[in-house]
């Protein structure tokens, strides 16, 4: 029987497309959960199947391997491990009629052919859920094999050709010294080589000419200037208070601890703490003192009419945040006001950071301060 006679021709037209990709994504590796089907799910799915009550809906949550796979009060089950067919999730997110379909149209999420086909080879991969990316200990891969045996030149260079080959690619032609010279200049200084050092590249016949570049850009001043900026950044340095007067402050000193501690190539241990907490050190010297301007960065204000307290706990609030970010890599300011909804950050927990910086003798008006 012709199957057009038994479903419309649009209909049709995307379960033949899905099939076809079905057979191409089944032939590529394994699915990741966090790199594969979390941004679909988080995209399309958790608006009213996820971690937030308030908006769950029909009490089913996709977000977790219980919450999917848990039954539901019609008996199904959202995700059954291993068979889409019985999986309640892989039905609706195909369903012909529009009033079963999910994402429910009105959300206007609605989903392509290639993410339907992803989360059917998803649960019959078995629907593995993962933690957050950054909370899965590292493991070291296999090195994998390649048919270019003689291009890698260490086992980076293997990975990187292998997926090369996968795609069908080869790798580009090797760059001339002149592209080699400018690119290490501007990835460890952020500055382009000068004429002369160009020319000393090119006339160095000797075998670790581009070891000896390297070693000089990073013995360079402004191998730290250039590391440090991503630094500073994300630290909110700055020389002036922000808000709307703006006035001038001097954290210049701050900076260039930084700078040298980059160019000093201090453990990193000892750069988190002394700039945490490098004043409570037994003998403190003035550079570790300095180390913790990274936690007088915050803005501040001296508007006249706030209210001290006010402000005292917001810039409290900014060390939390800020400290979270640089250093832990993830967001904590949500838990500010409920349990991080993406997050392992519970609002008790963030408080609980806010007690450690909530001892500093000061008041919310900057032009009243009185630092200790």
């Amino acid at each position: 029987m012709n199957a057009s006679r038994l479903m419309p021709g649009p209909f049709l037209l995307v379960v033949t497309v899905a099939l076809s990709l079905t057979h191409r994504v089944a032939a590529e590796q394994p699915l990741d959960f966090n790199r594969d089907v979390r941004p679909i799910l988080s995209d399309k799915c958790f608006q009213c199947h996820g971690p937030d009550e308030a908006t769950r809906m029909r009490k089913l949550r996709l977000d977790t391997f219980e919450g999917a796979t848990t039954a539901l009060a019609s008996g199904t089950r959202a995700i059954v491990p291993g068979d889409p067919e019985s999986s309640e999730l892989w039905k609706r997110i195909t369903a012909h009629d529009v009033d079963e379909r999910m994402p429910p149209a009105q959300i206007n999420k609605s989903l392509t052919g290639r993410e339907i086909d992803i989360l059917r080879l998803w649960i019959t991969q078995g629907a593995e859920y993962q933690a957050h990316w950054a909370f899965i200990p590292p493991k070291r891969p296999a090195v994998p094999e390649v048919e270019r045996k003689d291009w890698p030149l260490s086992a980076i260079d293997r990975f990187i050709l292998a997926r090369l080959e996968r795609e069908g690619l080869a790798p580009s032609p090797q760059a001339d010294r002149a592209a080699l010279i400018r690119r290490v200049s501007l990835d460890l200084t952020g500055l382009p080589p000068t004429i002369e050092e160009i020319d000393a590249f090119l006339a160095d016949a000797s075998p670790d000419a581009y070891e000896k570049v390297v070693d000089r850009l990073l013995a360079s001043p402004h191998y730290g200037e250039h590391m440090a900026r991503t630094w500073l950044d994300l630290a909110r340095y700055a020389d002036t208070h922000g808000y709307q007067y703006d006035q001038a402050r001097t954290m210049w000193p701050w900076r260039d601890w930084v700078i040298a501690a980059y160019n000093d190539n201090m453990p990193f241990d000892r750069y988190t703490i002394e700039q945490l907490a490098g004043d409570l050190l037994p003998e403190a010297t003035e550079d570790q003192r300095i180390a913790t301007g990274f936690n007088r960065n915050h803005p501040i204000t001296v508007e006249g009419g706030i209210i001290d307290e006010e402000y005292r706990a917001e810039y409290v609030i900014d060390r939390v945040s800020t400290t979270a970010t640089v250093w832990m890599a993830m967001t904590a300011a949500c838990a500010r006001c409920h349990d991080h909804k993406f997050d392992p950050i519970s609002q008790v927990e963030f408080y609980e950071l806010y007690d450690f910086f909530n001892h500093v003798p000061e008041a919310g008006n900057g032009a009243t301060n009185q630092f200790a």
